[in-house]
């Protein structure tokens, strides 16, 4: 896969209007638009409050934005994923590391066969995932 992965962060601040973070998540993803944008089947899951569970609203918005949602999880996902649980596990158990949720794990996991991570939270994936080519707006 070639495109960003787009953290659910970015999306709301888009998709809410977020006064702080919405206009400067829109650029950048304005800006990688050529190299293509994705969401996690998990982020996708996540942004159901923020669209009054409706899909096809969801869909609706994804579609205005360019930003896709059908890459389908893979057996390299489900690894990564593995891995980056693991260190995040034995990290937590020296305290070294808040608690994070495995939403987190599977995006970033999700983002490791992509360019890349568009997050405004790119420390809490650093550590999980050191290798991941992570954009802040």
């Amino acid at each position: 896969m070639k495109a960003w992965v787009v953290d659910t962060c970015v999306v709301l601040d888009i998709a809410l209007n977020d006064a702080a973070h919405g206009i400067k998540s829109a650029q950048l993803l304005q800006s990688k638009l050529r190299d293509g944008l994705v969401i996690c089947g998990v982020t996708f899951v996540e942004l159901a409050p923020a669209f009054g569970g409706q899909v096809v609203e969801l869909k609706r918005f994804l579609l205005g934005a360019q930003i896709g949602w059908e890459e389908p999880w893979t057996l390299a996902d489900t690894e990564t994923a593995h891995e980056g649980w693991w260190r995040y596990v034995s990290q937590k158990r020296q305290g070294l590391v808040p608690r994070r949720p495995v939403a987190d794990l599977m995006i970033g996991a999700f983002a490791g066969c992509a360019q890349g991570l568009i997050t405004r939270n790119p420390a809490d994936f650093k550590s999980l995932y050191p290798g991941l080519n992570l954009l802040n707006p």
